[in-house]
């Protein structure tokens, strides 16, 4: 997919870092949130659809492609990953945004929506469950425990970076290609990109850094089966029920949890990489929830 005249790259400081970001269109504020082993490049389909209502900002996450990768598995706790989200709205001269997140992007805006309630209009996480959900579930469901396996993996160092380069980074493009249901969503230069800005220096290091900091603080994943902060703006979870790493059982008893509710719209025959299997169907929610 050719990128738009109209979309904006820059860097932008934050946090005491520096996020690559790219932009388009004007309006109230859009964060796009992607996962691992991602870039922003995974919202190619959403940026410019959601530019002609919003302006609309796809950072390289902390540790990813053009950002900054600072060295340390603490460099990418939660409550930092969350001052990024925080210090992008207002380096955009915002005081709150629409945030949408897949995967790890979800995971943050998760945590971003229940400790910066007042910075988050609506909320949409796709494929990425709850935080107390999933510490439920990864310690009671032998199912999820087996489905997570490659988290406990990437605790080993060095070792899965060099795993996923290898070949021509053949496992890393698998990743994509295996998972999804619809074999053609990836193009061979999609998968190009996905690598390139995978292998660049640090990258893989830096995202697989989520996964090493949440196990290194194992003990307030296990705090989350307790309480947490209720999410107080509008929020849709978008599940696609053929995720080979995520169980629809995720999904469920979440109401708890919200003060002004959840919408949940599952997508069937859809892998793990909803955004980018199902494009036009994951915009049409997007344009009718926010």
């Amino acid at each position: 997919m050719q990128e738009k005249e109209s979309w904006s790259h820059s860097d932008v400081s934050v946090n005491g870092i520096k996020l690559h970001c790219v932009s388009q269109g004007e309006g109230p504020l859009v964060l796009l949130l992607h996962g691992f082993p991602e870039f922003w490049y995974s919202w190619r389909y959403q940026i410019p659809f959601l530019a002609s209502r919003f302006k609309v900002v796809a950072p390289d996450m902390r540790g990813y492609d053009l950002s900054d990768k600072p060295q340390g598995v603490s460099e990418y706790r939660l409550d930092k990953l969350c001052g990024d989200v925080q210090g992008l709205i207002e380096a955009f001269g915002e005081k709150k945004a629409h945030v949408v997140g897949h995967d790890w992007g979800g995971a943050v805006a998760w945590a971003f929506a229940m400790a910066y309630p007042d910075s988050v209009d609506r909320l949409v996480v796709m494929n990425a469950p709850h935080p107390a959900a999933f510490a439920m579930n990864i310690m009671t469901n032998p199912r999820q425990m087996a489905r997570s396996w490659y988290m406990f993996f990437f605790q080993v160092p060095v070792v899965p970076e060099m795993l996923l380069k290898a070949f021509g980074s053949f496992m890393l493009k698998r990743s994509f290609t295996d998972w999804a249901v619809d074999k053609e969503a990836f193009t061979p230069e999609d998968l190009d990109r996905l690598a390139e800005a995978a292998n660049r220096p640090g990258a893989l290091t830096g995202g697989m850094n989520y996964y090493r900091a949440m196990v290194r603080n194992f003990s307030g994943l296990r705090a989350l089966r307790g309480s947490v902060p209720r999410i107080k703006s509008p929020t849709l979870l978008i599940w696609a029920e053929d995720d080979r790493a995520l169980g629809k059982e995720l999904t469920y008893g979440l109401d708890p949890y919200f003060e002004n509710g959840l919408t949940v719209r599952y997508i069937p025959d859809c892998s793990h990489w909803v955004q980018q299997e199902q494009p036009l169907l994951v915009n049409e929610l997007l344009d009718e929830f926010l």
